[in-house]
């Protein structure tokens, strides 16, 4: 949960997670559904398919032990060489090397190591400072204290230099540069997407559609959505199986994403009639109080909010 979110985010999250999954096997035993409801809102939610897959696989491949090695563990989905070498120095006191964001920007300042993040030769070089590093005794409190220190001394922005026990040393720092490491990654304005999304009320419920398992949002629920400059009416008659009133278009809302932004336009639509078409596999009606506790994204989530009224205007005429 903590990979790319922050701490005072994933907090709630984690409690009522552990709360409702207290072990692998109950992990491992529940549904994908149960799994991304507990997770909608944190985003990346590869992170929750995954994580209910290692589950799986380790009761299926491990009779519900944890494997002990970093290699048994990157073989688990999920679960890359850092977040196994941490897994097994804090689990079960290995000697390995972890290399997340924060041990790289205290490495490429320490021995002033450039090159654009992602590169494989840069990656490299880092790899074998970090093995090279680690200690024979007290792995565990070197790699905390190591990760700690990228957090909260070598940070990104506004290094605490003077009050790092690495500044004698640090070559970034002699050279005064430290900003320049690691290489900047060079600014990419993210491109924007439009969408509209539809919010069919009908009868104080409102039509949710489960979202492939795979790519945004994958296994959640969310609203139906068509082309931003579609016509409503004629595609909710077409692709919905619903015969819809004049639509209403509620106020935009931006999301975004790491790679782009989604430009999300609601249009709120009361259902006059329905066709069997409304009624496929991966459609549902749900009331307004069912959806919210459903595993819906975040902008839904939100929008889901904006209908406080649902249940009294969505009856049908």
């Amino acid at each position: 949960m903590l990979q790319q979110t922050q701490v005072g985010t994933v907090i709630p999250y984690y409690e009522r997670f552990l709360a409702r999954f207290p072990d692998v096997a109950g992990l491992a035993r529940a549904s994908m559904e149960d799994v991304m409801r507990l997770w909608a809102g944190l985003g990346y939610y590869s992170r929750a398919r995954n994580l209910h897959r290692a589950a799986r696989a380790i009761v299926d491949e491990h009779g519900g032990a944890f494997p002990a090695s970093r290699h048994a563990l990157q073989a688990l989905p999920g679960v890359g060489r850092s977040t196994a070498a941490a897994i097994t120095v804090f689990a079960f006191g290995a000697r390995e090397a972890i290399l997340d964001g924060n041990v790289k920007r205290v490495l490429a300042r320490q021995f002033a190591v450039s090159g654009l993040p992602g590169n494989t030769a840069l990656e490299n070089t880092l790899w074998s400072l970090a093995e090279s590093l680690v200690p024979d005794r007290a792995v565990e409190t070197y790699t905390q204290a190591l990760m700690d220190l990228g957090a909260t001394v070598c940070t990104r922005a506004l290094p605490g230099c003077e009050h790092c026990p690495l500044a004698s040393s640090c070559v970034a720092l002699a050279r005064g540069r430290v900003a320049a490491y690691p290489t900047p990654r060079p600014r990419r304005t993210a491109p924007v997407r439009s969408v509209a999304m539809l919010l069919l009320l009908r009868e104080g419920k409102i039509l949710l559609e489960k979202r492939p398992p795979s790519g945004i949002w994958g296994g959640l629920w969310s609203f139906p959505e068509m082309p931003a400059d579609g016509e409503v009416q004629a595609h909710c008659a077409a692709q919905l199986g619903c015969e819809v009133g004049m639509p209403v278009a509620l106020q935009p809302l931006r999301h975004g994403f790491t790679h782009f932004t989604l430009d999300i336009r609601p249009c709120r639509c009361e259902v006059r009639r329905l066709m069997p078409r409304a009624g496929e596999p991966g459609r549902a009606w749900f009331t307004l109080e069912q959806a919210r506790d459903a595993g819906v994204p975040a902008p839904v989530r939100k929008l889901l909010g904006r209908l406080p009224g649902a249940a009294r205007e969505g009856q049908s005429p």
